[in-house]
């Protein structure tokens, strides 16, 4: 789902403040994107199969400066207002259960 050449996702670790020296010798950024890349994949295919196009809303694997993995949710604010309205009313109608 997130292999190359494609285009709505970057391929490569989005470490914030990367480019500033924030990367840490000896911490394992790979592993915290790979398990975050994995979950954000399953988010995704969860999107589309809500009817999302991934080019307006989706998931994507990070890490932070400790290396532990992150999943932000990227996309157009009407994508965003959509999906947050979908979630609501699921809350609402089990009760808030997960």
């Amino acid at each position: 789902m997130t292999g190359s050449g494609e285009g709505w996702l970057s391929d490569g670790l989005d470490v914030p403040g990367a480019d500033s020296g924030l990367w840490v010798s000896g911490v394992d950024y790979i592993a915290g994107w790979h398990e975050a890349r994995e979950v954000a994949d399953r988010f995704n295919r969860a999107l589309l199969g809500a009817g999302f196009e991934l080019s307006a809303a989706r998931a994507v694997a990070s890490t932070n400066e400790e290396g532990r993995g992150v999943v932000r949710l990227t996309g157009w604010p009407g994508a965003v207002e959509r999906l947050a309205q979908l979630l609501e009313a699921r809350a609402s109608s089990d009760g808030g259960a997960a």
